[in-house]
């Protein structure tokens, strides 16, 4: 089972991890090509996600929800990433220009929590972007990873979803097209696949890309929704005595 920070860690050690974190990471990318000076924060485990941004925006966070755990990240550096309660995250409202969101919206309840916090802590030109199994993919279908596991959604349920909690779909795109196996053929023919997939057949790629901008009305409920939480500290993932680099 994919449900745990190690697990998932250990999947982007693979070789089809790593081919998976390299095409998610040029959509990531296209949909924000520029990040200079923003505040930037990762819900789920989002750190093979996130590496491209260091340096680059003005503060990263990598947050992990308490029942997946957490890793050290980066491992040279001073650590990222914190343990919290994705219902509850310890940050300002109103703070964040980039928000990412994966491996974490495994239930209807958990997306309920997670987009009301997301909807909080995005400040008014924020952009939220979620990455989530696509129902109608073959990914969701093998639970030989992380996709498999957890719950699935479509397009239609997805920008419902952002709909409900006040956010406004602006782009989607789909991803993954190659087959979930392990092959050495399959995975060196990846980019053919997300070539092909995308202009013939993108209706089954293995995940849906969505990002979302923040809804805003007269009289917001953002001072109310602040007021009625009681915040949460940061609890930092602890630094390994001594850690091997990469992701």
């Amino acid at each position: 089972m994919y449900n745990s920070a190690i697990d998932l860690k250990e999947f982007y050690g693979t070789l089809q991890g790593k081919v998976v974190q390299r095409i998610l990471r040029q959509h990531v990318r296209s949909f924000w090509p520029d990040v200079q000076g923003q505040r930037m924060i990762g819900l789920g485990y989002t750190t093979p996600y996130l590496r491209p941004f260091l340096g680059e925006a003005a503060q990263l966070v990598a947050l992990m929800p308490m029942q997946q755990g957490a890793v050290f990240w980066p491992p040279e550096g001073d650590g990222f990433v914190a343990i919290c309660d994705e219902g509850e995250m310890p940050i300002e409202s109103n703070s964040v220009d980039r928000l990412l969101i994966m491996h974490t919206l495994d239930s209807a309840d958990a997306m309920e929590a997670v987009l009301q916090e997301a909807w909080r802590i995005l400040s008014g030109q924020g952009r939220l972007l979620l990455i989530v199994p696509n129902r109608s993919g073959i990914w969701a279908r093998m639970d030989n990873t992380p996709f498999g596991h957890g719950a699935p959604y479509s397009l239609g349920q997805i920008r419902q979803a952002l709909k409900e909690h006040m956010f406004v779909p602006e782009r989607s795109e789909r991803a993954l097209f190659f087959p979930p196996a392990s092959s050495r053929l399959v995975l060196t023919t990846a980019g053919a696949w997300e070539k092909v997939g995308s202009a013939l057949f993108n209706a089954f790629g293995g995940v849906n890309l969505v990002e979302a901008s923040k809804q805003l009305y007269a009289g917001t409920m953002v001072g109310a929704i602040a007021a009625a939480k009681a915040r949460k500290r940061f609890v930092p993932a602890p630094k390994p005595v001594a850690s091997n680099r990469g992701e």
